[in-house]
């Protein structure tokens, strides 16, 4: 009776669910995109679904990440998933991957599952994605979205081009994220469970079913112009254009990672006596729950500015979320010759959990 909607479109039938059942998926990412398409995954009675992520809840996420709830803000995403999956689907087995993608990792992780699929946010694990995906011959079901719009595409190894074909090496100057250009978060919704569809399709192994492969969906939401962009094959491509056992996997750099900046532990931060604590983070962020006693400058106000009243003397401790925004701050304020800031490993994130008693919230 559980599956008793999907299994009477011809489509599907009795030998398509037991194909679904029969399929693994890892979902790399459970944020936003992992949060629509888990949930539509498990309810399909996929048979088992890997989630591999290590960030924790935060306020912010509950937008558009409606797996967690205000009372889980801090814990780890990856198991509150699981738990919503389990509960939601008894029958289906779910894995906890409590670790960040990477190139050691993938290697072991990949050959588990029969599907993979992008929850991911940022460009170096798509190509990450890609390059395990190519060389362990895994469907890639890809998505990416940033403000009203989104893209979603599956790299089928042997089948067509895969990521790198379309995009080829990493961008020198990358989109901004959700975090800094923001989100729609029921447009992440829809993004996701289009995903999730894609991956049933090929877990059903019916022909009459036709993923996205060698084809680049785009969705603008804000007048629902939906185009559709043939995507081929590139001889010179780097991945795919080798043999599998050639393929060697690195985790690719954001152009911002390649400059090293000076960088500070919370335990040394809170030692600091002539400190100042510059948050990077967005108002709403902000009006949330600080570090206390920081000025607060947005990202996107302190880069537009050639000129910033900060003191020379002591020492500035820049932080954003988790780190990688203040990373972009402090780049600009070495330009400005503010040489005296410093990055806040981990950014807020780390230093309320081992400070919550200089920290304050508004709510």
């Amino acid at each position: 009776m559980r599956y008793s909607r999907q299994v009477i479109l011809p489509e599907i039938g009795s030998e398509g669910q037991k194909a679904i059942r029969a399929t693994k998926v890892l979902c790399v990412g459970a944020g936003g995109l992992g949060c629509a398409a888990l949930p539509y995954l498990a309810a399909a009675g996929v048979g088992q679904i890997g989630i591999c992520d290590d960030d924790r809840v935060d306020v912010s996420n509950l937008q558009r990440q409606i797996l967690y709830k205000t009372c889980e803000v801090g814990a780890p995403k990856a198991e509150l998933a699981a738990a919503n999956l389990r509960g939601l689907n008894p029958e289906v087995t779910v894995k906890v991957h409590g670790s960040r993608l990477g190139p050691d990792n993938a290697l072991t992780l990949f050959p588990q599952y029969d599907i993979i699929l992008d929850g991911s946010d940022n460009f170096p694990t798509k190509f990450l994605i890609n390059d395990a995906a190519v060389r362990l011959q895994k469907p890639f079901v890809y998505g990416a979205v940033l403000g009203f719009e989104g893209q979603i595409s599956v790299f089928m190894p042997g089948d067509g081009p895969c990521y790198r074909c379309l995009f080829g090496e990493m961008p020198g100057n990358p989109a901004a994220n959700c975090v800094e250009a923001g989100v729609l978060g029921s447009f992440v919704g829809v993004m996701g469970a289009m995903q999730a569809t894609e991956c049933l399709k090929i877990a059903a192994k019916n022909p009459k079913l036709a993923p996205l492969t060698g084809r680049l969906l785009f969705l603008d939401a804000r007048g629902w112009r939906i185009r559709e962009f043939a995507v081929q094959k590139s001889r010179s491509c780097p991945t795919c254009s080798k043999k599998p056992e050639d393929i060697v996997l690195s985790m690719p750099e954001a152009p911002c990672a390649t400059v090293p900046v000076p960088e500070i532990t919370p335990k040394e931060a809170a030692d600091l006596e002539n400190v100042l604590f510059l948050d990077v983070r967005e108002p709403h962020e902000w009006n949330v729950d600080r570090i206390s006693g920081a000025v607060h400058l947005p990202l996107g106000s302190l880069l537009a500015e050639s000129e910033l009243d900060l003191p020379h003397e002591g020492e500035i401790v820049v932080y954003c979320r988790s780190g990688v925004r203040s990373k972009k701050a402090l780049l600009h304020l070495q330009e400005l010759g503010h040489a005296n800031g410093k990055n806040l490993q981990g950014g807020y994130l780390a230093f309320e959990r081992e400070y919550p008693a200089r920290c304050e919230r508004s709510m």
